[in-house]
């Protein structure tokens, strides 16, 4: 979602007509997303910050701007006393308040309704910024903001605000103007995605939007991240089965694998709800690869439930699984129980994940020797090509002979001759 927020701030800031710089110190504008899921995030959002102040102080007329969680939706206040440096404060998803402060300034010199026409008659479509135009072969496109689940342990609902699931025709044309510019791959977002158009009244629901978006010419697959699985209903599975843009890879955190510990995390569903739906998805699309979410250490998970998740893992074989050591967020529900697992005892159970997982990925990824599988290419990486499977499997790979075919963007067909836990290597075939 934050990448999304950037590449949308960096549209806005090409229509002022900016351009994007890799050196900090060259910028008029420098502006920080942030993340507070954990938080490790919020102390590198605040060390970076602080690391903005020279460049304020040398140069003054320069912009600096505080974007995303760490602000939130609720006000900055706070925020302003402690970091005066910091001229703009823009909530998550929400560049308006950079773009408005920067029109004001160029306003002061020259006719006001002049500057604001002129961006306005940009406005509407998503521009690529300047670093990505026609390099940049997956975009993603938020569908959904905000969350009303209110996980105990999640921060998101309390920065991100509430539901609100952006219309149709606007997401339809965003997805339109992505491929204008080349995006071949696009990846539908929310806190939760299967949740789209539950806040609107008889509204469509992520179903009908995928089905709307694979008629979109010039997009060639379609991603969408990251599902619940209390909303993970038939129709969205059925739909995933038969639109060919839509590729067979789910994300759908399973958190833990022990139902007190889920009870405590208020995620909804039981342990042996979350196995019917794998089984079932797999039932029905038995070539999808699945990612899930996992967080050990959280407060009151004894040794024994900490190892009802790793027998969940063991058996649902998932293809990624995200692990996280349990941080407390202040304003949780969370935040007021006793975290009282040890530090050293979560990084032992987050290694304990990671293993078990690296041998699982292996195993999934060895069956893969030998055949082949079609790859969109993303970029070129130390002299090989590089992209991902339908499924999202990485994957590198070189041509027989240097042709000096530029690949980036095209779907190519790939005989898989050495595969590992978290990439595969590949020759062009044909």
């Amino acid at each position: 979602m934050n990448v999304a927020d950037s590449q949308r701030l960096g549209s806005e800031l090409e229509k002022l007509g900016y351009q994007y710089t890799h050196q900090v110190r060259d910028a008029d504008v420098v502006v920080l997303n942030t993340c507070v899921v954990r938080q490790s995030a919020e102390d590198r959002a605040t060390g970076f910050l602080w690391s903005l102040k020279p460049l304020k102080q040398r140069r003054p007329d320069a912009v600096i701007g505080l974007m995303g969680c760490m602000v939130g939706v609720k006000g900055n206040g706070h925020l302003q006393e402690a970091f005066p440096h910091v001229d703009v404060f823009l909530p998550p998803s929400q560049p308006g308040p950079l773009v408005e402060y920067l029109l004001d300034r160029e306003a002061r010199s020259l006719d006001q309704s002049e500057v604001k026409s002129r961006y306005r008659a940009q406005d509407g479509d998503l521009i690529l910024p300047v670093h990505e135009k026609g390099t940049l072969v997956s975009a993603h496109v938020p569908v959904v903001y905000g969350c009303n689940h209110v996980c105990t342990f999640c921060i998101i609902p309390y920065r991100r605000g509430r539901e609100r699931s952006r219309a149709v025709g606007e997401i339809v044309a965003e997805v339109r103007s992505l491929a204008a510019q080349g995006v071949k791959e696009v990846t539908l977002l929310g806190q939760i995605v299967d949740r789209y158009g539950y806040d609107v009244p008889d509204g469509p629901r992520l179903p009908d939007l995928l089905r709307v978006v694979s008629q979109v010419e010039g997009i060639q697959r379609i991603r969408f991240l990251t599902s619940h699985p209390n909303y993970f209903d038939d129709h969205l599975i059925d739909t995933v089965a038969e639109l060919p843009k839509v590729c067979e890879h789910i994300e759908v955190p399973l958190q833990a694998g022990h139902d007190q510990v889920l009870a405590r995390m208020k995620r909804g569903y039981t342990a042996d709800d979350y196995r019917h739906l794998i089984y079932h998805i797999r039932q029905r699309v038995p070539e999808a690869s699945i990612a899930t979410d996992v967080i050990v250490g959280f407060p009151g998970e004894t040794e024994a439930q900490f190892k009802a998740t790793l027998d969940v893992l063991a058996e649902l074989k998932m293809d990624v699984c995200h692990v996280a050591m349990y941080s407390p967020r202040p304003g949780t529900v969370s935040s007021r129980m006793a975290d009282d697992v040890p530090l050293e005892e979560k990084k032992r159970r987050l290694q304990a994940v990671n293993d078990l997982q690296e041998r699982i990925v292996a195993d999934i990824n060895q069956k893969l020797l030998g055949e082949q599988v079609e790859v969109l290419v993303e970029e070129l990486h130390k002299g090989k090509w590089k992209g991902r499977t339908r499924t999202n499997k990485l994957v590198f790979f070189s041509e027989s002979q240097d042709t000096g075919a530029d690949w980036r963007g095209k779907r190519v067909t790939v005989e898989v001759v050495w595969t590992g836990p978290w990439s595969m290597q590949g020759r062009l075939c044909g």
